[in-house]
């Protein structure tokens, strides 16, 4: 069995240590997008009411008020409700970065073209990350959305 002396092991940690604040630098250049900024979310949608009839059915969406500038409900199945912040992950700053309910089952930002499905994830457009994702918790016919 060798022993490395104090030194080279110090010297080792501190070439990793480097190596590794390194690439993290390379992820936070400019070609990286901006967090969408935190809200609370504990929002209550009774799924009886009129203007949540589309999530009775599958891939069914609504608008709903919450997050920064709103949210958007998917109906997945029966038991399963998906929620997402309204704001557009690629440049959220911007005041028209509004993700919308789109015909053919997608979510579209027009101010960057940005394309998403109903599960969040980016199809297309600019967009690299996937929609803000907020809990949801179903009880008979109250869905409760939080953060």
């Amino acid at each position: 069995m060798r022993i490395v002396p104090t030194s080279s092991r110090f010297l080792g940690l501190c070439v990793l240590a480097t190596t590794a604040l390194g690439i993290a630098a390379c992820n936070s250049g400019s070609n990286a997008q901006p967090q969408i900024p935190l809200a609370i979310v504990n929002e209550v949608l009774f799924l009886t009411d009129q203007q949540n009839s589309a999530l009775r059915f599958d891939n069914g969406a609504v608008y709903t008020k919450g997050g920064l500038r709103g949210l958007i409900v998917v109906r997945q199945n029966v038991g399963t409700y998906l929620a997402f912040d309204r704001t557009c992950p690629y440049q959220p700053q911007d005041t028209c970065a509004r993700v919308r309910i789109e015909p053919l089952f997608r979510l579209f930002d027009p101010c960057c073209q940005s394309q998403f499905s109903f599960t969040g994830q980016p199809q297309g457009g600019p967009a690299t990350l996937p929609m803000r994702r907020y809990s949801t918790a179903l009880s008979g016919n109250v869905l409760t959305i939080t953060n």
